[in-house]
């Protein structure tokens, strides 16, 4: 999904030609820093959003300390603009409270994905401008304070001797 998160299929590249990225994917699962999760359409993978502690030295898009994770998140192009990212990032956002007090994100300046994350909270980090990896196109850091709610799943409670009677 990191090739949908960075417009790799738009600009015709692959992660081979942009291995500053690698950083968001290598190892990802590994480490109680990494969280994620994707979604499903019609059996499919329609999209994914996962969050990573990173380090300073990384040289991270979207980095802005040690405490805070980055956020990615991708979506194929011909599950966009229904809400499947949406959904995905309110649940995160729900989930990653839990661990985290903010996640950040790079987005570019200039595109609906800065409108998309402000709609969902995100604010702008004053002065963070940075170029993308991808193409050299201008982006922001976005930050957002997460939600501290105790995460409920549909399984909580779940007492299997009540359907076993």
């Amino acid at each position: 999904m990191l090739h949908y998160a960075y417009r790799l299929d738009e600009v015709g590249k692959t992660l081979k030609d942009v291995m500053e990225l690698e950083t968001y994917s290598k190892f990802y699962g590994l480490s109680s820093k990494d969280l994620g999760l994707y979604a499903l359409s019609e059996h499919k993978i329609a999209g994914a959003a996962w969050l990573r502690l990173l380090r300073e030295d990384d040289n991270a898009n979207g980095f802005i300390d040690e405490k805070t994770p980055v956020l990615t998140i991708g979506i194929k192009p011909e599950f966009r603009a229904i809400g499947i990212g949406s959904a995905m990032l309110e649940q995160l956002f729900l989930e990653a409270g839990a661990l985290f007090e903010y996640m950040s994100v790079s987005v570019l300046k200039s595109g609906k994905a800065l409108s998309f994350f402000k709609k969902h909270g995100f604010v702008e980090v004053e002065n963070s401008f940075s170029k993308s990896p991808v193409d050299g196109s201008e982006v922001v850091i976005m930050i957002k304070e997460l939600p501290k709610e105790r995460v409920v799943r549909p399984s909580d409670g779940y007492d299997s001797r009540k359907w076993m009677d």
